[in-house]
Order: C-alpha cells, then structure tokens, then sequence
C-alpha cells in the first residue's frame, strides 16, 4: 500500500468518525490533502507547514486549523517535534466562516485542559459515542474564543533568483541586510530589487526579513540555552528591546513569555 493510499485510509476510511492520531506520521507525506478538517497541535517542538502558497510556522502550544482539502505537508523544523492530529468531519451545525479559513492561534487555557482529558484518546470515534461528542464540542469551541492568529506566515516561490536571495538571508540574519545592501549584493539598484522582491512574494523585504528572524529566534530559544541578548545578535538585533518590541507584533507575546513556555 502507498503511503498516500495508507492517508486516504487512516483519515478518510470511515467518513463519519472523528480520527484522533498521536503517532508521527505526517511528516513522511508528500504534499497531500484530506476530506476531512484538520486540528493539528504542536506539543513539543515547531512545526514547519508547507502549503502551495505559504511556509507556515507553528509554535510550541499552539494550533492550526486546516480546512478540508487543503493541501499542505509537514517539514522537519525542529529535532523534537510532537504533534496531535484530529480530523474532523463537516458538520452543518458548526457551519462557522473559522472553518473555511486556514489559521494558526495559540492553545487557550481551557483548549489546554480539554485536550488533557482525552490525552489517552487514538484512533476512529463515531456519531452517538461520548467520545464523539466530546471531540465535537472541542471542534466546537474553537471559533468562539475568538483568539488573535499566529500572523507569521512566509511567502514561498519557484523563482530561482529569489529563492537565492532568501537562501541568502537565511544564512546571514546576523548581518546588516539593508535594502541598500542586498541590493549591492544581488546587483540591482534599490528599486529594482524592492519592485522584484514584493511583486514576486507579495510581501515586502523588510516584513519578510522581520518575519524569518523572529521564527530564527523561536527555533534558538527551543533549542539553545543562549540569553535573549545572545539570540537578538544572532538574528541581526543590536537593541533588546527593539528585538522584544518586534517579537511580540508577530507572535502577541514577548520573547521570554515564549522561552518559559518553550521550557515547561
């Protein structure tokens, strides 16, 4: 059986049940989609999500929501990363735009406790079992805690010129990456390579350079013991709290609310 077919069965097989999968299996798929929505949680770790459009980052403690048929894999971004996976059928009585939209928010306090009870839970649960119900009062819930979303996501492009470019940046964030100086170093006046850079992404150079340091610091906050002063230089950042001021416009949290949380 193909891994693809082995999806279509583990996920799609029974399509009334809500399916409750814990073990890793995500990651060995190639680009995929399900019939089902997706809840997929990251308990450890910092999941890289690849859709056509978007690399999505999604944090320790945090959630994305996947419509159905909403292709996406997973990539390796963190050596240990642990996930949860619940799909979920439609339903009308939770007809909710939140379900139509892909989005990545944090694990609320009560999502938290919620998802503790039925830690145990894996597999294939059906209509008129208590397990059922409770896994569709938990679908449930999500659009009525109306939480902030996660707002880093990053363009991704086949351009081989650009992707050169972001190549580039991800190997010297700890370097002055003007404008005027990647332009120097790509041999393009300064107009040129902004007008190339956001009409090729659809987002600026600055917003895309802010976005990838801050996840650079997510990643060296889980898997380094480096001071927040360290890890502000090693992404570019001579000022602490401009680097603070930053991290919490992208991520509605500051830096060491992260790191505690990166640590329990």
């Amino acid at each position: 059986m193909s891994i693809l077919k082995e999806l279509a069965e583990r996920v799609d097989g029974c399509p009334a049940s809500i399916s409750v999968i814990r073990t890793q299996w995500e990651q060995k798929l190639p680009m995929h989609k399900h019939e089902k929505g997706q809840l997929l949680l990251v308990t450890d770790g910092m999941a890289n999500l690849r859709t056509k459009e978007k690399d999505l980052y999604v944090p320790l403690n945090h959630y994305i929501w996947m419509p159905k048929k909403y292709a996406h894999n997973l990539m390796f971004n963190s050596r240990n990363l642990h996930i949860i996976n619940i799909y979920f059928p439609d339903h009308e009585e939770a007809d909710h735009h939140f379900y139509d939209d892909l989005g990545i928010y944090p694990v609320s306090s009560l999502l938290s406790e919620l998802l503790k009870f039925c830690s145990q839970w894996n597999g294939d649960f059906l209509p008129g079992s208590w397990e059922y119900e409770y896994l569709l009062t938990l679908k449930h819930l999500l659009p009525r805690e109306d939480l902030k979303k996660f707002s880093i996501q990053l363009p991704v492009t086949d351009h081989p010129r650009l992707n050169e470019m972001l190549t580039f940046i991800r190997e010297n964030l700890e370097s002055p990456l003007t404008l005027e100086y990647m332009s120097m170093r790509f041999a393009m006046s300064v107009r040129s390579f902004t007008r190339f850079f956001s009409n090729e992404l659809q987002v600026s150079f600055v917003q895309y350079l802010k976005m990838i340091r801050i996840i650079r610091a997510m990643e060296l906050m889980q898997e380094t013991d480096l001071s927040m002063s360290e890890i502000a230089y090693q992404i570019g950042y001579s000022n602490i709290s401009a680097f603070s001021n930053m991290f919490q416009q992208l991520t509605n949290m500051r830096p060491t609310a992260f790191k505690l949380m990166s640590s329990k």
